[in-house]
């Protein structure tokens, strides 16, 4: 199979007024820098170091902010790392995304807070959807996975019939039939945190299903897939850092930390 495009959503929703960008004093968190690279600089390298990504674009509000970090510039200028303008919600950059991108699919998206995401993370991710090939693919380490790495953690899991889950920000699109999965998030994310956004994003069957934990993760995702008239797949990942993102000072702190222990430096 052709290898994918990745779209990494970067836009920040308060500017230099974001509490992750004020720990520096810059106008956009993505540019904060996280042991000594910025943070979307460690996306974008995660995506061009993983076997099945080919193009990678960004979606941010303006070509000027990539072009603030040396080596993203140098790669727009290359050719290697191509520029969107991001929109006011996730779903319409997303849509914006792929009606400017030439022959987008299959589309893996991923956001620009997460630093911790791996190569190995990207291409166990990608060879499972490849292997399957649904309509679309979404990414979820199981609460074992991260407690047993880190038991003294607290993180919000999505509580179901077979445990806990934690979303990983990495999804697939695999074709223009798959795009209207994405028109969920058109209100903003965070599910877990907004009850009323699950709610008019999935119904009222699945949201008391979730909610009284009456339904396996795959139960849900077939429940979704007859919804919308396609495939959804599960994809497990192995790895208790890919839920892992940088949303607010605590989880900046926590991800430095991480980054340390990868090169062996003291914390």
């Amino acid at each position: 199979m052709a290898k994918a495009t990745a779209l990494i959503l970067a836009a920040s929703r308060k500017g230099p007024d974001d509490a992750v960008a004020q720990l520096q004093n810059l106008s956009h968190k993505c540019l904060i820098d996280l042991d000594g690279t910025v943070m979307l600089e460690r996306v974008v390298n995660s995506l061009v170091a993983a076997r099945d990504i080919d193009r990678i674009y960004v979606s941010i509000e303006e070509e000027a902010t990539l072009r603030a970090v040396p080596a993203l510039a140098a790669m727009l200028d290359a050719g290697t790392l191509f520029f969107v303008p991001s929109s006011d919600n996730l779903f319409t950059s997303v849509s914006n995304a792929v009606e400017a991108i030439d022959s987008p699919y299959p589309l893996v998206i991923t956001t620009g807070d997460n630093a911790l995401h791996t190569p190995e993370m990207i291409d166990h991710f990608t060879g499972e959807l490849f292997a399957a090939r649904p309509d679309v693919a979404v990414a979820m380490t199981p609460a074992q996975v991260i407690l047993d790495a880190y038991p003294d953690g607290k993180r919000a899991f999505h509580m179901l019939k077979d445990g806990g889950w934690s979303s990983c920000n990495l999804y697939a699109l695999m074709s223009d039939k798959a795009l209207k999965t994405a028109k969920v998030f058109e209100g903003g994310g965070q599910f877990g945190k907004k009850p009323e956004r699950l709610l008019k994003a999935f119904g009222l069957t699945f949201v008391i299903l979730y909610k009284f934990k009456l339904a396996t993760i795959d139960g849900l995702a077939k429940r979704l897939s007859r919804r919308w008239g396609l495939t959804l797949n599960v994809v497990r990942m192995p790895f208790a850092d890919a839920p892992i993102d940088v949303d607010n000072p605590g989880d900046y702190a926590r991800t430095l930390g991480i980054l340390k222990r990868r090169r062996g430096a003291e914390v």
